[in-house]
């Protein structure tokens, strides 16, 4: 008998992570722990599964949390925002020497929670981090193609897009203000820089990229934790993250809001009441959002994540570009699968050691590859258009041409 808890189970990511974890026979019990427990007893009678129960707890409460994992086997922690969240998950977890995955992106905390590392050894406990879209499959494939593409890797390139959830919630929206506040890390001609997403380092860092089932886009510098733990584990030259947001629109609202400076959480006084700035944006954009997709037209939900790896080979620089495309699924899917893999990878003993670690650091990425047949099997929103139905590998010829190396 082995029990998973997933943390924030109700949210686009948790709950995609549950519904792959139910249908997987490495847990015979799955809770779901979340705030929302109207909304956890929903999904727990949608699943109608025995395996399935429902755990309220409050992510700032210590003891709630303890309350919530305890028994389990493994947690797994999908709570955002994370820079206001992980770091009081993850000290209960090693203290109660449980086990531990989260899908944090926040690239402050992640540096934070690093630290967490003896603490984590002495307990006995294997803390795997970010194990998502990106970062998480990102650091796979950047690991793979140092271990098996290349002589010498020197640079690795993450790109992101999706959009057309079916709901952004307030720590969706929160989580993007904060990309766009802090300072961005960006790992160039081999150090560590840090750039201003208005300013004009961070201006100069903007690209299109032509994702594949979705086409050009304009992406931004987004600090990810990848910039900062890659040239921890892989000697090369760059390391660097962009995304957006679709649709454009939508986007570009959020990025003029917050350089409006309506992203503050310092109250102003409005009419003798007191408004936080931050609270009526976000109610702001999430009605916003709903018009934008309407007038655009947008359509089904979709995403892509691509990683584009150049080094040498045998003397000869070459160039290799992985995608994780879809037409049909994002954020949830992309970044729920993962997590839930990344549980089971946890339990089957496939992330060896113990400590707070990324995943370059302790998986290894052939073992993870081949955990994701039986999950497409299992999972019925993995089809060919699915969120994560593979990946597509592409090698960039001297010509410029493409040539299609594989469908995973």
């Amino acid at each position: 008998m082995a029990q998973v808890t997933v943390l924030g189970g109700c949210g686009a990511v948790g709950s995609r992570a549950v519904r792959t974890l139910v249908k997987h026979p490495e847990f015979s019990h799955v809770v779901i722990a979340d705030y929302n427990k109207e909304k956890a007893h929903s999904i727990q009678a949608e699943l109608a599964s025995p395996k399935v129960s429902v755990h309220w707890f409050d992510a700032h409460d210590r003891k709630s949390i303890y309350q919530a994992i305890a028994g389990s086997d493994v947690v797994l922690n999908c709570v955002g925002p994370f820079y206001s969240t992980v770091k009081p998950i993850l000290e209960t977890s090693i203290d109660a020497k449980i086990n531990y995955v989260d899908v944090c992106d926040d690239v402050d905390v992640t540096i934070d929670i690093l630290e967490m590392n003896d603490t984590a050894k002495q307990m006995g406990v294997s803390a795997l981090i970010g194990m998502g879209s990106s970062p998480g499959v990102t650091n796979i494939i950047a690991k793979f193609a140092a271990d098996s593409l290349f002589d010498e890797v020197e640079s690795i390139d993450i790109f992101h897009t999706h959009g057309g959830e079916p709901f952004e919630g307030e720590g969706v929206i929160g989580h993007r203000f904060h990309c766009m506040s802090i300072n961005i890390p960006m790992y160039l001609n081999g150090k560590l820089e840090h750039v201003n997403f208005f300013k004009d380092d961070g201006i100069a860092l903007r690209q299109k990229f032509n994702f594949p089932g979705i086409g050009e886009t304009l992406l931004y510098p987004y600090p990810h934790p990848e910039q900062i733990t890659l040239p921890r584990y892989i000697n090369l030259r760059q390391v660097t993250n962009k995304g957006s947001v679709l649709p454009d629109e939508y986007y570009n609202l959020i990025r003029d809001i917050c350089a409006l400076g309506l992203a503050s959480k310092e109250p102003i006084t409005v009419k003798g009441q007191k408004v936080v700035p931050a609270d009526f944006a976000t109610a702001f954009i999430i009605r916003e959002r709903e018009r934008i997709l309407h007038e655009t037209t947008f359509g089904e939900q979709r995403g892509c994540v691509s990683v584009i790896a150049k080094g040498i080979k045998n003397g000869k620089r070459e160039e290799y570009r992985v995608h994780m495309a879809s037409k049909s699924q994002a954020l949830g899917e992309g970044t729920g699968i993962p997590a839930a893999m990344g549980a089971i990878a946890m339990h089957k003993g496939l992330v060896p050691g113990k400590g707070v670690m990324p995943p370059e650091a302790c998986i290894n990425p052939n073992e993870f590859i081949s955990l994701m047949p039986e999950i497409m099997k299992i999972d019925d929103t993995s089809k060919r258009d699915g969120a994560f139905a593979g990946f597509l590998v592409e090698k960039i010829n001297d010509d410029g041409s493409i040539t299609e190396m594989k469908i995973l």
